[in-house]
């Protein structure tokens, strides 16, 4: 089992994100790090579809947008996190 974190996207994403990228950033890599998250990345429309993380457990995705600094700061309108039955996959 695997967890998605889905970002909505603040209308004004594209001048609010950078001044907060290099903190987001930095908190991906210490996830990534620990082990805990495995992909994440933009939606090509970030504007309209928002972004994606998958993490191994429910607890790291929550953990990682309570304090993420794009929902802190308003850079990410709304956020959930989804079950993924992962049927192909690397592990």
């Amino acid at each position: 089992m695997k967890y998605v974190l889905f970002y909505e996207s603040a209308d004004d994403v594209a001048s609010k994100a950078p001044a907060h990228y290099a903190d987001h950033s930095a908190r991906a890599q210490e996830f990534h790090s620990r082990g805990v998250l495995l992909s994440i990345g933009v939606f090509a429309d970030a504007q309209n579809e928002g972004a994606m993380a998958v993490f191994t457990s429910r607890e790291a995705a929550e953990e990682f947008a309570k304090e993420d600094p794009f929902v802190i700061n308003g850079v990410v309108r709304d956020w959930r996190v989804c079950e993924w039955m992962e049927v192909l996959g690397a592990n």
